[in-house]
């Protein structure tokens, strides 16, 4: 089913898995996209800025991207299918939809400056893609240095009848969630999905502002379903007390370059996937910080028993 203005839920942010000496794993590959159908996932997005999709070449990038989309069964697949040029963006983007994708993901190239250049690259992306493919806006200014005011957004969406989902990871964006949500009630905005990224270091308010729930990476992307659910429920202390026992170690997951070494390793030792190696070049974590890691995911415990790891497992063979 092709993905749609009316996407909900949590769309879990997939890291790319990798054997020791850089291999694509894909037996880790299969674990994950069931473990993530398992806990609940609305659906989950391949090949993102976390996914090491710069590390991959063209056709380790399509073998990623149709593993995962052939192995869910229930969730809908975002592929992340930015590059540097149209023709390469094209062949994923086709490639991911013939396999059964739901849609794709396109982030703006950091050279983008002025309001107009932005509008004009999202105008040729879609028309490169073909508008029968579905896809997701990236707005990440913190990391591809590319900003995008609430009147460029509602330009590009309203320009571009494939674009479907905003992934909003600006920070501070509260405000602009709200401005969104007000184009739309004033009739200058149509339908829009709006996910939520940044580790998820916002979501209780993300979701109080009009989100529609979460697309990030957390390594445990029960917290998230949860916060969603609880929040569209009305439970307004339910969602914020889960959320801030995990807080502490969604804070140290969410530094610059080091949070797809913690997350990568809190799934490893969930079992879930057999390495957290990175494909060089890439950070690696100290004993010290292992120690850290362990015991933020003791003191989640306390609150949320699924936390409660115990020696590291493995999930080779």
């Amino acid at each position: 089913m092709k993905l749609t203005a009316d996407a909900k839920g949590t769309f879990a942010i997939a890291p790319t898995p990798f054997h020791d000496d850089g291999r694509i794993d894909e037996r880790s590959i299969d674990r994950l996209t069931d473990f993530y159908e398992e806990v609940g996932c609305d659906g989950v997005t391949v090949l993102g800025i976390l996914g090491e999709a710069p590390k991959l070449d063209a056709a380790e990038a399509e073998q990623v991207a149709v593993r995962y989309v052939k192995r869910a069964r229930k969730m809908q697949v975002i592929v992340g299918v930015s590059a540097p040029g149209f023709a390469t963006m094209r062949s994923l983007a086709k490639a991911s939809m013939d396999a059964g994708a739901a849609g794709v993901m396109i982030a703006p190239p950091p050279s983008l400056r002025t309001d107009d250049q932005i509008v004009g690259y999202f105008k040729q992306a879609a028309e490169a893609i073909g508008p029968d493919v579905p896809w997701v806006l990236q707005d990440y200014p913190l990391t591809l240095q590319v900003v995008f005011t609430p009147a460029v957004i509602r330009k590009i969406v309203m320009d571009n009848p494939n674009c479907v989902m905003l992934k909003h990871e600006d920070w501070p964006g509260l405000e602009k969630i709200s401005t969104l949500r007000g184009f739309q009630k004033d009739g200058s905005l149509r339908p829009l999905s709006i996910l939520c990224g940044n580790g998820g270091t916002f979501l209780d308010f993300e979701m109080e502002r009009g989100a529609d729930g979460a697309m990030t990476g957390y390594a445990f992307p029960e917290l998230l379903i949860d916060v969603v659910n609880l929040s569209k429920a009305g439970k307004r202390d339910a969602a914020h007390d889960i959320f801030d026992a995990h807080l502490p170690l969604i804070r140290y997951e969410q530094q610059p370059g080091v949070g797809l070494t913690v997350r990568k390793y809190v799934l490893q030792k969930r079992g879930i996937i057999a390495s957290s190696a990175q494909r060089k070049p890439g950070a690696t974590m100290t004993a010290t910080a292992k120690a850290e890691v362990d015991y933020l995911l003791s003191r989640v415990a306390r609150f949320d028993k699924r936390a409660n790891l115990g020696p590291q497992s493995s999930a080779a063979g």
